[in-house]
């Protein structure tokens, strides 16, 4: 029934100017034979000088045979809304293709709503093709649902490495749009509102790849001093807020972002003996939760993918009877929900590239100008958190850049949605303070102490107000680390005007 052909072939029906929707949500679940085959025909025909380029849309990052094979083609007319790949960063930096940083809960419903121009053709992964249209998604789910829905055609591979029993880990689940738009009814993490798989016409499916792939999940960085001390902070902040009765003693669901610092958090989140087994809301469950989930330390997780090393996903997969009660994958659109999240009062942990003093946050760009990943869903949860949570190393590159600085070079979740601030040092509570008390309190509890005279001596400089700046040496220390490539050489008399 269904045209079973080669990714070259498949290639072949993409044209230049097609806007593709790609499946998967980190490298979890992302196509990878397809669009390593379109990068090389894009690479053919730039080189008998015609053009090609396409638009794309995906969950969030992808795997380096997706996003860093057509950036590297130079294949890409713009990319939404959230990557992470090293050449696809280059690509953007340069201005080679254009990028639109979203938060990754909107994506779908704004190409529903006709804000942006649909996909014309959905390229996805799955474990299983029925031939009445079902498709089960492998290990991320991502914006699929959308873009199936929406493209004229679609594109599958299918990916004998991930198994079909690998169905029945989905949530698959659209809302209405407004007027029609109802509550999404999600109550705890362990509800289940949607099917277990995607349904399509059969007819849009143009063609199906075999491939054999396992996921381009990379090792996380090993946990270091810095890493697990941050982490042992979490655990304490939230252990004292259970005590103090401000969390409920059966404690509330966790969302946590991705990387070396959220494996710390959640490891001693589990190690804690004071915070009790807790469940996940998230967007992607990482390798330390397979551990939690055995030792019994995590209940449940809801998410939007398995971003998790080739081990771990083997060993879910080897003992799916045990996980497939425990976890659930759902489309990007309901993992990060704001309704979801201010309704089952999720304690939410997300990553900051930099601070300012007064508690607002840059996620996503260097010195202010250079993109490195993107929002992500950080704000998605931030603004409707029960508690807020930033971590941060407080120094980067041996200690030449500070984590902390006057003002954010460029500004992602403002002072009014930030409510505690943790690095290796220590915990900043924001939460009902001045911005003068919140300079205070992330300077001497946060701060890494070989920047604290500089922090101070900058407030000292500034004139009573309610949140005090020196315009003139507000970014001083961006424009040192560029000049000398050391903040630490930042003396504000030289930029005082």
């Amino acid at each position: 029934m269904y045209n079973f052909m080669t990714a070259e072939e498949a290639a072949l029906l993409v044209p230049h100017g097609a806007i593709v929707g790609m499946g998967g949500f980190t490298p979890a679940g992302a196509p990878k034979d397809v669009p390593t085959a379109i990068a090389h025909r894009a690479e053919a025909l730039h080189a008998e000088g015609k053009p090609y380029k396409i638009g794309i849309y995906t969950g969030a990052s992808t795997g380096d045979s997706c996003d860093g094979a057509l950036a590297r083609a130079h294949a890409i007319e713009f990319r939404t809304p959230y990557q992470g790949n090293k050449d696809l960063r280059a690509e953007l930096n340069a201005q080679g293709a254009h990028y639109f940083d979203m938060h990754l809960s909107e994506l779908a419903q704004d190409l529903r709503y006709g804000f942006l121009p649909k996909p014309d053709f959905a390229i996805i992964e799955a474990c299983q093709v029925t031939d009445d249209g079902e498709i089960v998604p492998t290990a991320g789910v991502g914006n699929m649902p959308t873009f199936c829905r929406l493209a004229d055609k679609i594109i599958i591979e299918l990916n004998e490495a991930m198994p079909a029993t690998m169905r029945g880990l989905h949530d698959i689940y659209e809302p209405a749009d407004p007027p029609q738009r109802r509550e999404i009814p999600v109550y705890k993490p362990s509800d289940r509102i949607g099917a277990d798989c995607i349904k399509v016409d059969p007819k849009k499916i143009v063609a199906i790849v075999r491939t054999h792939r396992p996921n381009e999940v990379g090792k996380f960085t090993p946990l270091d001093a810095v890493t697990e001390k941050i982490g042992e902070n979490v655990a304490t902040f939230l252990e004292h807020e259970m005590k103090a009765g401000r969390i409920p003693a059966s404690f509330l669901p966790i969302q946590s972002g991705v990387g070396n610092v959220a494996n710390a958090v959640l490891g001693a989140l589990g190690e804690n003996p004071h915070i009790p087994p807790f469940e996940m809301y998230t967007e992607v469950i990482q390798d330390s939760v397979v551990g939690l989930m055995k030792e019994g330390r995590v209940k449940f997780a809801s998410g939007c993918s398995l971003t998790v090393g080739a081990d771990k996903l083997q060993d879910i997969i080897d003992h799916i009877d045990f996980f497939r009660d425990k976890i659930v994958l759902r489309p990007q659109e309901i993992s990060n929900n704001p309704e979801l999240a201010r309704r089952m009062g999720l304690i939410t942990i997300n990553t900051a590239l930099e601070a300012d003093i007064y508690g607002n946050i840059n996620s996503t760009h260097v010195c202010g100008t250079k993109m490195m990943n993107g929002i992500g869903g950080s704000g998605d949860f931030t603004r409707n958190a029960y508690i807020s949570i930033y971590t941060t190393p407080s120094t980067a590159k041996g200690g030449a850049i500070s984590a902390f600085v006057p003002m954010v070079s460029h500004l992602d979740h403002s002072e009014h949605s930030v409510k505690i601030i943790i690095t290796e040092h220590g915990i900043a509570d924001l939460r009902g303070k001045s911005p003068i008390q919140r300079a205070h309190e992330i300077i001497n509890n946060c701060v890494d102490p070989q920047y604290r005279d500089l922090l101070n001596g900058y407030l000292a400089l500034a004139k009573t107000a309610h949140t005090p700046h020196v315009l003139s040496c507000a970014l001083a220390m961006h424009e040192e680390f560029l000049k000398s490539g050391d903040m630490r050489n930042t003396k504000w008399e030289n930029y005082l005007r």
